[in-house]
């Protein structure tokens, strides 16, 4: 038995939900997000609160269960609030700069990298050595900070690189002679 998908998703004042067929439409004051939930669970809306339930006993139906109300629960996060996801840059002459709907990006190759920012999300630098990714999905927040990773991941000899914020890089000993 799942015991995040028993859990009823709570709507706050401020927050609609509806549900047509498989699919759950949340409005709020920041934007609205949609989510085509599979065939293995049952949603239901009553008296501000969503509810998940499984369809069957299978394997399928419980993993559907958790995973539909956790993503319709950060719906209703991001619909009111912004996700947050903070990167730090290390290294000498590496940094980052906001132009436009571009980040750029010096990271040590022979051009710098231009990174197109996605509708919806929000880029911002406040140092040359800091990025934050800021928006009101989560998988697309999360995505957009891990492709700006990807491009420079933190080696573990000297730790350069781009991290997460408070993310811990195991540093490995160099050769010896």
């Amino acid at each position: 038995m799942s015991r995040i998908g028993k859990k009823p998703v709570e709507l706050p004042s401020g927050v609609s939900a509806s549900v047509s067929g498989q699919t759950v439409e949340v409005k709020g004051p920041k934007g609205t997000q949609t989510f085509n939930a599979t065939d293995d669970v049952t949603i239901a809306v009553e008296d501000n609160v969503i509810t998940v339930a499984p369809r069957g006993n299978s394997k399928r139906a419980r993993q559907q269960w958790g995973m539909s109300r956790t993503v319709i629960a950060n719906m209703v996060h991001g619909v009111q609030n912004t996700f947050k996801k903070e990167l730090e840059i290390q290294g000498v002459g590496y940094r980052a700069a906001v132009q436009g709907s571009t980040l750029k990006l010096n990271l040590g190759y022979s051009h710098d990298v231009n990174f197109d920012i996605p509708a919806g999300i929000t880029v911002t630098t406040p140092k040359p050595t800091e990025i934050i990714v800021e928006g009101h999905d989560l998988q697309e927040v999360g995505q957009v900070a891990a492709n700006i990773r990807d491009w420079r991941r933190p080696e573990p000899y000297k730790g350069k690189g781009i991290r997460y914020k408070g993310e811990y890089i195991f540093a490995k000993e160099g050769k010896k002679k």
